[in-house]
């Protein structure tokens, strides 16, 4: 079998070792000259995951047609950001009927569309029945050492679902089904933005009260919103919802929490990305989740005041105060 990743960042580099160490044939793309040599000639990624000695199975190339020439697997790892304009450069040379995943966690800004809703965009009718969606509580560092895992594949095929269950199946990664691509990839977007919301609190020093009621509230919001724009509620409570999100709002490895605990211990925002060097990609889905919820007028306080804080220089203080003093409600209503 032959698989294609565009994308060799964090992740792309390790789904890359994972199909690569089942004996998949794989043809990384990378933008990077230097990556693609780094990776050939010394087998691994010299700017991500570079302690890790990548199979003999992976090549990589910054050519889109010796990437996806003869693929059976197209995987999507790109930043949410980029993924139209890389797809846009990428499709002439796309294969037919072969399952197309992606696993970007965010929504586009100016459009406010998940990542299979880019890729419809970008691609012909013929190809939209193969897109999937690969999401679930997986630090790529963790996955490329061995640590257990367990990810969702969704499709609205479910065929194409159980292929990609099958391509990325390995004794330390395990792979789910599901129909609902909506809640899946909503629940890979919106817990960036309660992870950095997660962060700020622990940055304010709050403690593992206010933690706990974040994680808790951030899944509710993200369950409203998922539901109005028509996910199952299931699906929030599995791998690609409160899996992922208690995982990026507690781990260390949490890109999107380090920006919320830096902002929460007073850093400013360009101070904080400049040092972390990779892509946070509740920042900018900060701005396209807020404007989704007001599209589908759902009520998303949390999203609305780590918004604030991040592009409004909002104290992260006060943010705290008015959540805490907003008018009084049940819980479940």
């Amino acid at each position: 079998m032959r698989a294609a990743v565009i994308g060799a960042g964090s992740f792309g580099t390790a789904l890359s070792y994972i199909l690569g160490g089942k004996g998949i044939d794989v043809r990384l793309w990378a933008r990077e000259e230097a990556v693609c040599t780094g990776i050939n000639e010394q087998h691994h990624n010299p700017h991500y995951l570079t302690d890790v000695r990548l199979p003999d199975t992976i090549e990589a190339t910054s050519s889109f047609q010796e990437a996806l020439e003869g693929a059976e697997l197209v995987v999507s790892a790109t930043p949410s950001q980029v993924a139209r304009q890389v797809f846009e450069h990428a499709a002439p040379f796309l294969p037919r009927d072969v399952p197309i995943v992606t696993a970007s966690k965010g929504i586009e800004e100016e459009t406010l569309r998940t990542p299979t809703e880019v890729l419809e965009d970008v691609l012909p009718p013929h190809y939209h029945p193969y897109l999937a969606v690969l999401s679930g509580p997986s630090f790529a560092k963790e996955v490329v050492h061995g640590a257990p895992t367990a990810v969702t594949a969704a499709a609205n095929w479910i065929r194409v679902a159980e292929q990609v269950q099958e391509a990325f199946s390995a004794p330390t990664f395990r792979c789910y089904t599901s129909h609902d691509v909506v809640g899946v990839q909503l629940g890979a977007a919106l817990k960036n933005v309660m992870a950095i919301g997660s962060g700020i609190v622990d940055g304010l020093g709050f403690g593992h009260n206010a933690r706990a009621a974040l994680i808790t509230r951030g899944l509710a919001e993200m369950t409203r919103m998922a539901v109005a724009h028509g996910a199952n509620p299931i699906t929030l409570m599995g791998l690609a919802g409160l899996g992922d999100l208690v995982l990026t709002c507690t781990g260390e490895l949490s890109r999107n929490r380090t920006v919320g605990f830096e902002l929460g211990r007073g850093r400013k925002l360009p101070e904080i990305l400049e040092s972390l060097g990779q892509v946070a990609e509740g920042v900018k889905t900060s701005r396209s989740a807020l404007a989704l919820a007001r599209k589908l007028g759902v009520d998303a306080p949390i999203t609305e005041q780590v918004h604030a804080i991040l592009h409004e220089d909002k104290d992260p203080h006060q943010t705290v105060v008015e959540l805490m003093t907003r008018v009084p409600k049940p819980e479940f209503r």
